[in-house]
């Protein structure tokens, strides 16, 4: 999920009553809810491809999962004495074990979330580079925000008064998000059953992949991508529809030039090995550029566009690679 939804939940978690545990407890709350998205600096400093290749994978995975309370609770301990207390030595010490405790309980939501969507995460990393999907939540729910958003602002703002249980609004919204989690994951899950029953009364190949993955705003709504031998065929689930599945294109995933060498040269690249080990529907369109070729791979799963800036690359492959076949795909 985006960081703005990692970080309501930590707050929500520390308006519910868990800020009282200890000093700290709610920075160590907000900041554990989003430490594993510390990879996300890689966006800036590499190439979008590069970062592809290492996002959601050592920072979300179980090994980090063992270590980032250890490391958080370390860097909170070391404020509290050498800054904190320095400032205030009146205050209080934060306790050690609250702070782990409550940094655990915020971490463990974020690889939740995070697999919750259609991006996936790679839970088992470094022992396994498998990715995982939920394909309940759209990466960015603004129907999220506003419960988590207004339960954590009306419970802040009740403490900040005096209010006596100031904490029940921040849990009423944390009970709400997950029932409404809960629900979309169900949701999914019977999609799945009648998108397939679907496909299958369509005759032709077997769905081999699928994904049914939420859309933005509409939580009725979502979009389908079937893989079905050398094609993908993309549909609409709407669940205030009839019928609920409604297939929309069939496209093949080789287009452009038919040269099979041309497309293996490039997904033997560092880059094209990277962006196919992140996804999870690749389409190669293959065309000349000059004395040699350019291929395109796209990720159907958010774009269907080689020259896209997000779900796409471009990797160049020189003229000596040739194929015997040389032809316009249909």
């Amino acid at each position: 999920m985006d960081n703005l939804c990692h970080t309501l939940v930590g707050a929500a978690l520390a308006e519910s009553g868990l800020r009282k545990r200890t000093p700290l407890a709610t920075a160590a709350l907000v900041i554990a809810a989003n430490i594993p998205d510390v990879d996300g600096i890689l966006y800036v400093l590499h190439h979008p491809v590069e970062a592809l290749g290492f996002r959601r994978g050592w920072t979300h995975g179980v090994l980090a999962m063992a270590v980032w309370p250890l490391v958080l609770t370390g860097l909170l301990l070391a404020w509290d004495r050498w800054i904190r207390r320095r400032r205030h030595p009146e205050k209080p010490p934060a306790s050690p074990r609250a702070l782990l405790l409550l940094s655990l309980v915020a971490l463990l939501t974020h690889p939740f979330l995070d697999w919750c969507n259609t991006y996936g995460i790679r839970l088992l990393m470094p022992f396994s580079r498998r990715w995982f999907y939920g394909d309940a939540l759209f990466i960015v729910d603004p129907w999220l925000w506003l419960v988590l958003g207004l339960g954590w602002l009306v419970a802040f703002e009740l403490r900040r008064h005096g209010a006596r249980r100031p904490e029940w609004p921040a849990r009423a919204a944390l009970g709400l998000s997950g029932f409404y989690i809960a629900l979309m994951i169900a949701s999914n899950l019977a999609a799945r059953g009648i998108v397939r029953r679907a496909a299958l009364a369509e005759g032709g190949p077997a769905p081999s992949r699928m994904m049914v993955g939420p859309v933005p705003l509409d939580p009725f709504r979502r979009g389908v991508v079937i893989e079905r031998d050398s094609a993908y065929e993309l549909g609409t689930f709407d669940w205030l529809a009839r019928p609920r599945y409604r297939r929309e294109a069939v496209i093949p995933r080789d287009r452009g030039l038919d040269l099979p060498a041309v497309r293996a040269a490039a997904a033997a690249t560092w880059r094209g090995r990277t962006f196919l080990g992140w996804a999870r529907f690749p389409l190669f369109d293959v065309e000349r550029a000059g004395a040699g070729y350019v291929v395109r791979l796209a990720d159907a799963r958010y774009t269907l566009n080689g020259r896209a800036r997000f779900g796409a690359v471009a990797i160049p492959v020189p003229g000596t690679v040739s194929s015997p076949a040389v032809s316009s795909s249909p």
